[in-house]
């Protein structure tokens, strides 16, 4: 699969087979989320592996009840670091900039996710303080994104995108 079917192949999956994930494919969609654009290659983030049953539910509980939160064998934890971009770039490194390099690892992992035959669903409708305080994160970072990854137990009908003409706006040249 090339990178243009996994786009066009990605969906949100909220029901995951109880089979686990193969170590080999965990490490790929990991390096793949390392690999992300980040601002000034600062990867103001840290990635979080959950696997333990009590940690999915008190990140169910942090994610407004989304119970299939801890149906995932794997739920990826991906909190933001504010201090890592804001020692270069000020105020806008701490709010902004973290939070991109964060969702773009985020949706490098849901790629290489599809390539490799998973299904994940972005979360974050999140409680941070809640979500940090379940896995125990360390002062300054934000539990901002969660990704439960695991082997797709549907297959959800494709949703409706806008029109191009209606999303792009050309300005000429």
């Amino acid at each position: 699969m090339n990178v243009l079917e996994a786009i066009k192949t990605r969906q949100s999956i909220r029901a995951y087979q109880a089979k686990p994930i193969e170590p080999e494919k965990l490490e790929a969609v990991l390096s793949a989320a390392n690999q992300a654009a980040s601002a000034a290659n600062l990867q103001a983030y840290q990635i979080y592996v959950v696997r333990g049953e009590a940690m999915k539910q008190a990140l169910v509980a942090a994610a407004a009840g989304q119970k299939f939160l801890a149906t995932a064998p794997v739920v990826l934890v991906f909190a933001v670091d504010p201090a890592r971009s804001a020692a270069k770039y000020g105020p806008r490194g701490g709010q902004v900039y973290c939070m991109q390099d964060a969702c773009a690892a985020v949706c490098n992992a849901m790629l290489a996710a599809v390539e490799l035959g998973l299904g994940t669903c972005w979360v974050d409708a999140v409680d941070e303080a809640l979500a940090g305080q379940a896995i125990g994160l360390p002062a300054g970072q934000r539990a901002a994104i969660l990704l439960p990854i695991g082997y797709p137990a549907e297959t959800p009908p494709r949703t409706t995108r806008r029109a191009l003409s209606d999303l792009v706006t050309d300005l000429g040249r």
